[in-house]
């Protein structure tokens, strides 16, 4: 067969091959890897069954890589010599289309057909291969040779968890604790070793059945024996040695009325006193901490199995001693058999019943290829699903610019602010992927969604193509609805703010303009408001401090000028700010009054270009540049190429939906009848009148315009907005200058 030549498309400016059928997909996977749009992505944030980004990442790092795509490509081909249902993507396999390499697969998809009693034995769906390994696992098929008792034969359940109990528990496939061949064939060798050791036990104890609590009272004193003797071989060697092992006067004087000084020192002593020839006499005892325990075990032990109640040698006690070791030691042995504690039980169990286990074990395990060969039968079920829209957005990434087409990377719709944005990635890590986002320039909110079933919240990083930026907060709230329909709550955390459209971008210095002087005048007003509060309460605290006057002034004093502060510096203070205001004002008018309109207009559009163009040309070359790849990047994508957001996909991504069809719009404001209604019937008369508020207004009116009303009336003589006549009458003639005085003349 021919294999289909190749066709490279154009996706808002970049060049992607057209991958429309799975035949087309086998000579794809074979270009260059950078002609790839992407090379490695990870598994999470992908809208599609989880069980095939398990099949397809490999190696088991959490990514898909180029060759992983390439060998789950030539997997499927080389199974599949009827591709149709790869190309249209179905979860339903047609068994004819299996290659002979796939033979294997058809005895296991039968298999599946026969045991779930379908009669359609021609297909099956990934429904029913899944539905069927539960079955099989249901009844203990599950081909890794692990058998639980309750799929055992009812009499051999009870030594199979005997078995089970003894040694580290083992799960099959299903969860269930079990029992294999390996721990059967140990359970042999334990039990052998057990046995064998068990039947050492006559030529070990050597005292018949005291023989344990000998050893472990010998085990017990062997510390203070064992020093005892190595005195007495000290005191043979350098008999002066005697007189250091006794406690000095000085010492026991110290001691006294002290009861753990006391005891602490007699701990201290030999327990006799030392024999050069090596001889223990049990009457020199010294009567020490440890006198009763030597006492019991000179009359349960030394006595009854030396014969000599008088003394005990050092010979006497090293064989005792090996002797207590051996009992000891054969206990540690049998003890460190798992089996142990059914030592009793061992010479009881029939090799019968061990070979039927094992025989279970081996059945189940020869359903190891049967049952492989349903887990690659789902594999090609859901190549044959996912494999060719994977590559779409992998090799290819056409759906990112369909709208009818949701990418796999794409998370789900945001409904924000009155708008809908239908792109959205998740981004796990916000800091890190607004690190690289932000080195962009398009507008991204990263936004918490909350699921309503109690399940974790997970974050989105969202482009904001359309609109302002400058409506989005963080803090607001909205919907986010998933890939799967289901509604969830959504609140703005971060936004990486850029313009979004030109207009934006262009108005955006007057903007910046309008919050600084905002702010400039928000700081005065609060300063001002401080420094009234304190010259007031400056001013109450010199009334309340002041001394009385004095009672007969011996002459009356000059008037004191009026402290600062007070309703009379209040007064002052909005004279002068009143007159401030005037003066900027009629500054403005006398500079404005020169000019005639053409000139203002002239004037406001120059302006308006000098701040707008500059701004609105960086504004364009930021929005011709806005790349979705850092979208993508920052989420864990490897790509090779720019996937530009042109102005069809910006009108895509985030939009305004229209009224529905057929609606209609009525502009009258339905709140003022509703509220003078209601005014009406609850008598409602606070707040000013409209005739307060019309004559305040014309007051501040005459107010304002009479500060400015010389350089404003000549601004409209000079207009020839009035007649000569009312100039000359309004507007105050000059004051004629002063002649000059003659000089006089020098003598």
């Amino acid at each position: 067969m021919t294999a289909p030549s190749l066709v490279y498309r154009r996706y808002g400016g970049s060049l992607q091959v057209d991958i429309s059928t799975f035949d087309v997909l086998v000579e794809a996977a074979k270009i260059p890897e950078t002609q790839w749009i992407a090379t490695a992505c990870p598994l999470e944030g992908l809208s599609c069954d989880p069980a095939f980004l398990t099949f397809m990442d490999g190696d088991g790092n959490g990514r898909i890589r180029v060759a992983e795509v390439r060998t789950a490509v030539e997997w499927a081909a080389l199974r599949l010599k009827d591709r149709r249902g790869a190309d249209a993507g179905s979860d339903v396999l047609e068994l004819a289309s299996l290659s002979p390499e796939g033979a294997p697969l058809k005895g296991a998809a039968e298999m599946i057909l026969r045991t779930l009693g379908v009669a359609d034995m021609g297909r099956i769906s990934l429904a029913q291969v899944r539905a069927s390994d539960e079955e099989l696992r249901k009844t203990g098929q599950n081909g890794d040779g692990i058998v639980s008792p309750d799929h055992l034969p009812e009499r051999l359940r009870p030594l199979a968890r005997d078995i089970m109990a003894s040694f580290p528990e083992v799960k099959n496939r299903s969860g269930e604790a079990g029992i294999d061949g390996a721990t059967l064939k140990r359970f042999r060798e334990e039990r052998d070793a057990l046995l064998a050791h068990v039947a050492k036990r006559g030529d070990v104890f050597v005292w018949g059945e005291a023989s344990e609590a000998r050893a472990r009272s010998v085990r017990e004193v062997a510390p203070l024996l064992d020093a005892y003797f190595l005195q007495c071989r000290l005191v043979a060697a350098q008999p002066e040695a005697a007189a250091n092992l006794r406690l000095r006067a000085e010492r026991v004087e110290g001691a006294l009325g002290d009861v753990a000084a006391l005891g602490k020192a007699a701990g201290e002593l030999p327990i006799a006193p030392p024999d050069a020839s090596g001889v223990l006499a049990w009457t020199r005892l010294v009567r020490g901490p440890a006198y009763e325990r030597l006492e019991a075990f000179r009359r349960d032990v030394a006595t009854p199995v030396t014969g000599d109640s008088e003394r005990l040698t050092d010979a006497a006690w090293r064989e005792l001693s090996a002797k207590a070791d051996a009992v000891l030691a054969w206990f540690s042995t049998r003890d460190a058999n798992p089996l142990h504690k059914h030592v009793d039980a061992l010479p009881a169990v029939d090799a019968a019943d061990l070979s039927a286990i094992d025989a279970a074990c081996a059945a189940d395990l020869s359903l190891a290829p049967t049952l492989g060969a349903i887990v690659e039968l789902e594999r090609l079920v859901l190549y044959q699903r996912w494999l060719l829209v994977f590559a779409n957005n992998f090799i290819s990434m056409p759906n990112l610019y369909l709208p009818k087409a949701p990418a796999l990377m794409e998370k789900g719709t945001l409904i924000l602010g009155g708008r809908k944005y239908t792109l959205s990635v998740l981004a796990k890590n916000r800091a890190e992927h607004a690190a690289l986002a932000g080195q962009g320039t398009t507008c991204i909110l990263y936004v918490m969604v909350a699921p309503k079933d109690g399940s974790p919240g997970y974050e989105v990083a969202v482009p904001v193509t359309r609109g302002r930026s400058t409506d989005l907060n963080v803090g607001k709230r909205g919907v986010f609805y998933d890939v799967n329909g289901q509604e969830h709550d959504a609140m703005v955390t971060h936004v990486i703010r850029q313009p979004v459209s030109l207009w934006e971008s262009m108005t955006m210095p007057f903007t910046r303009m309008a919050s600084f002087v905002t702010g400039k005048v928000e700081g005065l007003a609060t300063a001002g408001e401080k420094t009234f509060d304190s010259t007031l309460e400056t001013g109450y605290t010199q009334a309340v401090t002041a001394p009385p006057p004095a009672a007969a002034p011996a002459a009356p004093a000059a008037a004191a000028p009026p402290a600062a502060g007070g309703l009379a510096g209040l007064v002052a203070a909005g004279s002068i700010a009143a007159a401030a205001l005037g003066s900027s004002f009629a500054f403005i008018v006398s500079q404005v009054k020169s000019l005639t309109m053409a000139d203002l207009i002239t004037a406001a559009s120059l302006i308006a270009i000098v701040v707008m163009a500059p701004a609105g040309l960086l504004g364009w070359l930021k929005l011709r540049r806005r790349n979705l790849a850092l979208l993508l990047e920052g989420s864990g994508w490897a790509l090779n190429d720019r996937l530009m957001l042109t102005r069809g996909l910006a009108t895509l991504v985030t939009r305004r939906p229209r009224l529905p069809q057929g609606a209609r719009v009525d502009r009258r404001d339905m709140v003022r009848p509703a509220l003078l209604e209601q005014q009406e019937d609850d008598g409602d008369t606070e707040g000013l009148s409209g005739w307060a508020r019309l004559g305040l207004t014309v007051a501040i009116l005459f107010v304002l315009l009479w500060q400015v009303r010389h350089p404003l009336l000549a601004f409209m003589c000079d207009a020839q907005w009035l007649s000569e006549t009312s100039c000359s009458v309004l507007l105050p003639k000059p004051a004629a200058p002063t002649p000059a005085a003659p000089a006089t003349p020098a003598k």
